[in-house]
């Protein structure tokens, strides 16, 4: 019988796909579809080429063949041979970069902002790296194989155990593994619930604060379901003004991105208005962990388990990258929710669900939410220090908890002070930004600053580049790259950030070195 590409493969060392066309015999047309792979850059500066035999095998060519072409091209220097190292591409072989990719490469938005204050994201740095991976293998050697056929679309059991220990004892949320189900975040919470162009568990219309992610009323708007925005005061969401609608979308712990607790007073009508109405709430408990000022707010969902739905995710407390997150559903959704997500698990990985069980149950997700709690809780005391000095006419808002805080512009200041945080490459957004289009709130200018996003040796150098691009209280915001008028120096403590937009209860953060 003849011997097999497959019979082969204990001889070849690496898989190299390569296509023999066009004129002259084996060996030229070798030549050529090597020299054009390095001059593409297919083949990288310092690449190991296959031993003559495997790539002979491979191709299905005389061994001397390989051995030919690989001698031609070391002696046009595309390739060079040393004994006990193999056959390599030669370092100076740089490959020709496209137009395109130089362009690419030269652009601003490759580069990536020189101080990255965006909101949402926590310190990449910090992740917990030696932690994960002791859970990570002790997850894998303790596996059972099933592990790694297809997996169960609810999730893997040990990590929705997990999930109700840690849920039930940090944020009230009573429940059970029977009624989790994992996913990959919350926009992927959504796209389950709401489905795509309907046919989700739930329907519209939804009811959604007045100052929101843009990204998820898209993907809403995508599913066909119409929402329609409450208005924001001192006191959160105006739950009073709750209607026809057949579910809302909260987020009571620290409203997004304005800041400041849902009332106990709406907590609790909210939950009367879905049992009256047969409606649902949905609770998106996004850094519900990082409280500073005062004790944690629990969970809406455990004032009745039935009427809410609770949606939480690892992306703030340590990862996005992971795409983990969680629905503790009442029961009568959760038939839905697994057959809009089908019949194997295809979104969150089965390793890293293993490993964040590990990594609760053993008590070192607490230990990093601890101490990352203490991080940002300084990182805030120093931007709150430093705009009190620096620009004591801007408000601060929303800091008592969260990855973020919100900065009262001066009126008709926002979206110039934005394109000059641009233009000195400091990467914000501007509050207009989470604003609903059919709210008829009144708009008012601001900031939304992640204190969270750049690593602890950058934080300095942000902030600083931040204060110099805020405006002053006297005009509209500079000319980008013009020197700054000077600043007063009263700084404004008692009074609410954007007429009420923002939370008047939430105390300023105190300096640091100060009690809070």
């Amino acid at each position: 019988m003849d011997e097999s590409w497959v019979n082969s493969a204990e001889r070849i060392g690496a898989d190299l796909h390569l296509e023999l066309s066009g004129p002259g015999g084996r060996r030229a047309a070798l030549i050529r579809a090597l020299r054009e792979a390095v001059r593409d850059g297919r083949l990288a500066p310092g690449t190991r080429l296959p031993a003559y035999r495997s790539l002979a095998a491979d191709l299905g060519v005389a061994r001397n063949t390989v051995a030919d072409a690989y001698a031609e091209l070391v002696a046009e220097g595309w390739l060079t041979a040393r004994q006990g190292s193999g056959t390599r591409v030669a370092e100076r072989a740089k490959p020709l970069r496209p137009a395109v990719e130089a362009r690419r490469r030269a652009s601003p938005r490759a580069r990536g902002p020189r101080h990255d204050l965006r909101q949402g994201t926590p310190d990449a740095s910090a992740f917990p790296r030696a932690e994960w991976l002791t859970s990570y293998r002790r997850a894998l050697q303790q596996a059972p194989n099933e592990v790694f056929g297809p997996g169960d679309p609810a999730g893997r059991v040990e990590l929705r155990e997990a999930l109700t220990e840690y849920l039930a004892r940090a944020r009230g949320v009573r429940t059970e593994p029977g009624r989790i189900v994992v996913c990959s975040g919350f926009a992927h919470a959504l796209r389950l619930l709401f489905g795509q162009g309907g046919g989700g568990a739930l329907s519209g219309p939804l009811a959604v604060e007045a100052y929101g992610l843009g990204f998820h009323r898209e993907l809403l708007d995508t599913a066909g379901v119409r929402t329609v925005p409450l208005p924001l005061d001192e006191h959160g969401a105006r739950t009073d003004l709750l209607g026809r609608e057949r579910a809302v979308l909260l987020t009571p712990a620290h409203q997004f991105p304005t800041g400041g607790p849902l009332d106990p007073a709406r907590r609790a009508a909210v939950v009367g208005w879905a049992r009256a109405r047969g409606a649902v709430i949905l609770e998106d408990d996004y850094d519900g962990e990082f409280r500073y000022d005062r004790k944690p707010v629990g969970a809406v969902q455990g004032l009745d388990p039935e009427r809410v739905i609770y949606l939480g995710s690892v992306s703030k407390s340590l990862s996005p990258a992971l795409r983990l997150g969680w629905m503790v559903l009442p029961e009568r959704y959760v038939d839905g929710v697994l057959a809009a997500k089908g019949e194997r698990e295809a979104w969150a990985s089965v390793p890293d669900q293993l490993a964040l069980a590990d990594f609760l149950s053993r008590g070192s997700y607490d230990r990093h939410v601890r101490r990352m709690r203490q991080r940002y809780r300084a990182r805030r005391d120093r931007l709150v220090a430093a705009l009190a000095t620096q620009a004591p006419h801007v408000t601060v808002t929303g800091v008592a908890a969260g990855l973020h805080a919100v900065l009262g512009l001066p009126p008709g200041t926002e979206r110039s002070t934005v394109k000059a945080a641009a233009w000195q490459g400091v990467a914000l957004d501007g509050l207009a930004e989470f604003r609903h289009p059919a709210t008829d709130m009144a708009a008012h200018d601001g900031l939304v600053v992640g204190y969270a996003t750049p690593s602890e040796h950058a934080y300095g150098a942000a902030v600083e580049a931040l204060c110099g691009i805020l405006p002053p209280d006297d005009g509209p915001a500079d000319s980008p790259g013009a020197p700054a008028r000077p600043r007063r120096a009263l700084l404004r403590t008692d009074e609410p950030s954007a007429a009420g937009l923002l939370p008047a209860e939430e105390p300023r953060a105190a300096p640091p070195g100060r009690a809070s």
